[in-house]
């Protein structure tokens, strides 16, 4: 998901990695600069080694290494002069121990030309990592993974066999997508009972078609609204959603079903919170350190103001879902409902650089309007409810249906006594 603002050579992202063909609404067209690559293999002459480099660095120990690598190293003529620099810069950004936080080389700067141009398929899950362990924020409503059964929290520990320890993101998604109609197979590692079970899951990658609302009237006059992503076109479908449940005669009361929403532009958290806000309240801030915080606030709007709401969340709730979450409970106390959310609350930033290679950097957190940091704490519910493992072993949970899902008639019982 892009920032509103984009400069000439970068732009943010505010959400980990989805593993989909991405839909236009999801990305701002970028231009990535020409650059000349390296030529040749081998051992080659090292330049610009003081070119940018800051004052009073001691950067002694560095060449004392690289120095003997290339004089005593067994295979010094097979040496990769660029992919030893490469090498290093990694091996500083690793260091950082922030995920999100990426060198791109050369091909996977590619790969995130082709997943904005939507050239490849993927299976529709978003992933991040938590505790060190390759793990799904969530999975996208009607698509293979959804399909097939995976769920928010879900660790994955093999990708096609291949164990996934230490892996980063973006070797992650380069194993997980593919062409469309190929399989992949997930290893996953899911609590039941106190313990832990692996379970294989094979996976036919495919075009992923992300939807954004789904509404229905779950009691005489309760609307209830199911947000799956903040794209270009959320605003407009929530308002077709408001004027079909007005004209189904609920309205006054509704419950937001936030849950499984990995999240999306940041105007459009913006956007849906102004419905319920008043103008000028603030909706998030950007914690870009130092001191330096900016408010984004509500704008003119209040729609929904005056109406009963109640909030439902997961683990799935990543990102601008929990923008809209925090907005809502710190500023009017909307009561949230289910379980702690998945705690990405930070923005990246991609900044083009030579050799056609990338950097994707964090530059800001999000803190809710009371100063919380998403990032680190994610969202606690006020009433927190799960679904029990065995309603979902046993297909008997049905996100949105009432009698089917404890979740949502936790909040149908809470809204009728507002």
């Amino acid at each position: 998901m892009i920032k509103r603002l984009m400069k000439k050579l970068h732009y943010k992202i505010l959400i980990p990695v989805i593993l989909v063909s991405l839909a236009a609404g999801f990305f701002i067209g970028v231009g990535f600069q020409k650059a000349q690559e390296p030529s040749g293999g081998g051992l080659r002459e090292l330049i610009n080694r003081d070119l940018g480099q800051p004052q009073g660095v001691d950067f002694s120990l560095f060449w004392d290494v690289w120095n003997l690598v290339h004089e005593r190293y067994v295979d010094r003529s097979e040496l990769e002069t660029q992919e030893m620099v490469f090498g290093a810069i990694q091996g500083m950004i690793e260091n950082l121990g922030d995920p999100f936080t990426v060198f791109l080389k050369a091909e996977q700067s590619q790969r995130l030309q082709e997943d904005i141009s939507g050239e490849f398929a993927g299976v529709g899950i978003e992933i991040g990592i938590r505790d060190e362990v390759l793990t799904v924020i969530s999975p996208l409503n009607d698509t293979p993974a959804d399909r097939a059964g995976i769920l928010a929290g879900d660790k994955i520990v093999k990708i096609d066999g291949e164990s996934t320890a230490g892996i980063n993101l973006e070797d992650a998604v380069s194993k997980i997508r593919g062409r469309r109609g190929t399989k992949v197979v997930l290893t996953i590692s899911r609590a039941k009972d106190g313990r832990e079970e692996t379970k294989d899951f094979e996976i036919i990658r495919d075009r992923i078609k992300i939807p954004t609302v789904k509404w229905k009237k779950v009691d005489s006059d309760i609307g209830y609204i199911q947000l799956f992503s903040f794209n270009q076109i959320a605003r407009s479908e929530f308002d077709k959603a408001l004027n079909e449940l007005e004209k189904a005669g609920a309205e006054g009361k509704l419950i937001l079903d936030l849950r499984n929403n990995p999240g999306g532009l940041l105007d459009l958290a913006v956007d849906i919170s102004s419905y319920f806000l008043d103008q000028g309240q603030v909706v998030v801030i950007e914690d870009f350190g130092n001191g330096q915080r900016d408010e984004l606030k509500s704008k003119a709007n209040g729609q929904l103001k005056d109406s009963k709401v109640v909030i439902l969340i997961n683990k799935g709730s990543a990102s601008a879902s929990e923008i809209v979450a925090g907005a809502l409970h710190d500023n009017l106390g909307v009561k949230l409902i289910g379980e702690k959310t998945f705690g990405k609350g930070s923005v990246q930033q991609v900044e083009e650089l030579r050799f056609k290679t990338a950097l994707k950097i964090t530059v800001a957190k999000w803190l809710t309007p009371n100063g919380r940091s998403i990032s680190d704490e994610g969202i606690e519910p006020d009433i927190e409810v799960e679904v029990p493992q065995e309603m979902i072993d046993n297909k008997e949970f049905e996100a949105g249906v009432p009698e089917k899902d404890p979740q949502l008639d936790r909040a149908i019982e809470l809204i009728k006594s507002l």
